[in-house]
């Protein structure tokens, strides 16, 4: 009884905590700021595809551009709070769902789709909130040098080699899986739209069913390059997402292409934008 006693206690702690007006309040701001970083690595995108620009056309080249403007430094920290508001929202999630666990049917698969989503989430913007840090503390570096340190560093373990090909293959999955959400409009599922009016859902739909495809092709191609990096035994060739820009740059109607995932890209940013004004459905 004590141990279920404590069970229910810690289930309802988290369950206070992902209602919690403030965390929500902070994970608004975390969603403005994940819009704002997405806007940024669309501009660095379609930079690159025009020809100007100089940083990297990803994560780590829309913190260095934020840290080289005027109020850099506590603009990263905002992004920062807001990454950590969002990561710790989504670990909530994990534990109000994880009494489904141990349901039956359709209640335990939704339980773990949702608590599976969630701890993804909880990841990136975890990642996220890292990156905007050392950049905040002079302290970041090129995203692309340090995917390709870590996955040499990872070929080195038992099985490495595979562990790789099997992230560049999720990767490609959850890449499919964005389009499939964009032209399935799946994403408004996800969105309490009650209080919308008809323009504003017209404008989140639309937003949506082009950024989450764009999203979704700029991951896929970041996942073949992990994939091949693994087949090729060669840590060089996982470049993130700054070498899915350039790989698609180097395709025949590489510019036009590039602009159109650098348009979708900024497509969800604006959605991430909008979709803070929304509370998540449950």
């Amino acid at each position: 009884m004590s141990a279920q006693r404590t069970a229910g206690s810690a289930l309802g702690t988290a369950r206070q905590a992902g209602d919690s007006d403030a965390l929500e309040h902070l994970a608004r701001v975390g969603l403005l700021a994940y819009g704002v970083v997405h806007l940024l690595v669309a501009w660095l995108a379609l930079q690159l595809a025009w020809g100007g620009g100089g940083e990297s056309a990803d994560q780590s080249g829309a913190m260095q551009t934020l840290a080289e403007s005027p109020i850099g430094k506590p603009l990263l920290w905002v992004v920062a709070v807001g990454m950590i508001a969002l990561a710790a929202w989504q670990a909530a999630e994990v534990l109000r769902w994880r009494h489904g666990w141990s349901a039956s049917g359709k209640t335990r698969t939704r339980a773990v789709e949702k608590s599976g989503k969630a701890i993804a989430r909880t990841v990136v913007y975890a990642a996220l909130a890292v990156l905007a840090i050392r950049f905040a503390t002079g302290g970041g570096q090129n995203s692309s040098q340090q995917q390709q340190q870590t996955t040499a560093g990872v070929f080195g373990w038992p099985a490495g080699r595979w562990l790789v090909g099997v992230a560049g293959l999720v990767l490609v999955g959850v890449g499919a899986y964005h389009v499939y959400k964009g032209v399935t409009k799946r994403f408004l599922k996800e969105i309490d739209t009650t209080d919308c009016s008809r323009s504003a859902l017209r404008l989140v739909t639309r937003l949506g069913q082009v950024g989450f495809p764009g999203k979704g092709i700029a991951l896929a191609v970041v996942g073949g390059l992990f994939t091949y990096a693994a087949i090729t035994f060669d840590p060089a060739k996982a470049q993130g997402l700054d070498g899915a820009m350039h790989t698609i740059l180097g395709l025949p109607f590489g510019q036009i292409l590039l602009t159109l995932v650098a348009v979708g890209i900024a497509a969800f940013g604006a959605f991430c934008l909008v979709r803070a004004r929304y509370p998540e459905r449950t």
